[in-house]
């Protein structure tokens, strides 16, 4: 009988894996004499080795023809954001022109509800989930306010119905037929940060557009970590951030999705000088021609050493591929949820959905005994070299990324947690 929590185990499930790991085309942080396991690419990722080679590059051509940089050599600088755009195109399940690296994930909301949240006497509100991430929820109330409505009304916000707070479709479908007569537009996470779970995007999509509100997602932990296909699921809008699975680092640039069917509608938005048509935008004209698609809400030329990074990611996400990368993210997921029934179920409850097409990388675990012995084993792992991260008021998030986590990081994990628990 098989022992998951055997070294030779592990090792042998990661020697033969359909997709060998790109952990050597990565910077694993240190610690003693050996790697870190490293799990939390849902919170920053790691950073890929060719990013150093793609920020030098820039850094290279500012130096040696300075302002010439814009319009000279195969990178140059004017049409940098387009050297992203096939590639997260295909990254997100979406047409390249649909697409747009600019800005960070809040002030992409921001403009996206600009132009998608257009409230009326009638339809004033906006639907989130319960328990949000901040950032999304301080955008909407200020968002309502601005437009002179009251966040104590027009805030709904959709409560947990499942045993481990997480949110059933049947739930969302009943919040969106009971306010869908109020609603102007449903924010949806692809994934919840807390909890993990993974929603049905184009089933939120369908209820919210029949109920004549607009609908929109943040994908902040979704992209990068599940199948996406923005394009066929209808989705109005979508932003995230690329400092996560993306691996682009710290305070990355942003992305955002603005679906075609809007690419020449006449929508209100904040305009820029680098939002309008390319062809026209040196004549310097008064009047404000958008470009059509999501570089249309561009607002100011993109920063060149901020997207320099991602370039390297989407190389690596392009090479492997998404269906790759989910399959094996499955593999390591079940196994770390296999290790856990196996021997640490009196230490660990998995609070994300049991069911795999429910959830991504992320296994948020709550900690038998509370907040203060959840608090000691995550100091405990990060003492000993086992990084995930903690979320209030119970639970670490622990996130087997696929392009550089494997068999071995997840069995430290649970030999880990085991030794805690063995020597308490």
């Amino acid at each position: 009988m098989t022992d998951l929590f055997d070294p030779r185990h592990a090792a042998h499930l990661d020697e033969v894996d359909a997709l060998p790991t790109r952990r050597d085309q990565f910077l694993i942080p240190r610690h003693g004499d050996g790697e870190q396991a490293y799990f939390v690419g849902n919170s920053l990722g790691l950073q890929p080795r060719g990013a150093r080679a793609h920020v030098e590059e820039v850094l290279d051509a500012w130096a040696t023809r300075a302002v010439e940089g814009h319009f000279t050599g195969e990178a140059q600088w004017m049409t940098y954001h387009t050297l992203v755009r096939e590639q997260l195109g295909r990254l997100v399940g979406a047409r390249p022109s649909e697409v747009v690296a600019m800005n960070t994930l809040t002030t992409n909301l921001h403009l996206m509800m600009v132009s998608f949240y257009r409230p009326t006497a009638e339809r004033p509100a906006i639907m989130i989930e319960a328990g949000a991430f901040p950032s999304d929820r301080h955008a909407v109330e200020s968002q309502i306010r601005f437009h002179g409505f009251d966040p104590d009304t027009d805030l709904i916000e959709v409560a947990p119905d499942e045993p481990n707070g997480t949110l059933s479709m049947s739930a969302i479908e009943a919040a969106i037929r009971e306010h869908g007569h109020r609603l102007a537009l449903v924010l949806w996470p692809g994934i919840q940060y807390r909890t993990g779970q993974f929603f049905d995007l184009p089933a939120i999509v369908r209820l919210a557009h029949a109920h004549g509100a607009r609908c929109g997602f943040d994908l902040a932990h979704a992209v990068g970590n599940r199948e996406l296909a923005l394009h066929d699921s209808g989705v109005d809008f979508a932003v995230w951030c690329h400092y996560k699975y993306l691996n682009s680092g710290p305070g990355a640039v942003a992305g955002c999705f603005v679906h075609e069917k809007h690419a020449d509608a006449d929508l209100p938005r904040f305009a820029g000088w680098w939002g309008h048509e390319p062809a026209t935008r040196f004549l310097m004209a008064p009047e404000f021609k958008p470009t059509p698609g999501a570089e249309g809400w561009q607002l100011s030329n993109p920063p060149i050493l901020g997207l320099a990074p991602l370039r390297a990611s989407l190389e690596l996400f392009d090479e492997v591929g998404m269906d790759a990368l989910r399959a094996k993210s499955l593999r390591l997921t079940g196994y770390l949820e296999a290790l856990i029934h196996e021997r640490l179920a009196d230490v660990l409850q998995v609070v994300t959905p049991a069911e795999p097409e429910r959830r991504g990388c992320q296994l948020s675990l709550r900690v038998a005994g509370g907040r203060d012995r959840g608090r000691a084993l995550f100091e405990y792992l990060a003492a000993h070299g086992v990084l995930g991260d903690w979320r209030e008021p119970d639970v670490i998030r622990i996130s087997p990324a696929p392009l550089y986590n494997t068999h071995a990081d997840v069995l430290r994990f649970a030999r880990t947690v085991e030794a805690w628990r063995d020597a308490a």
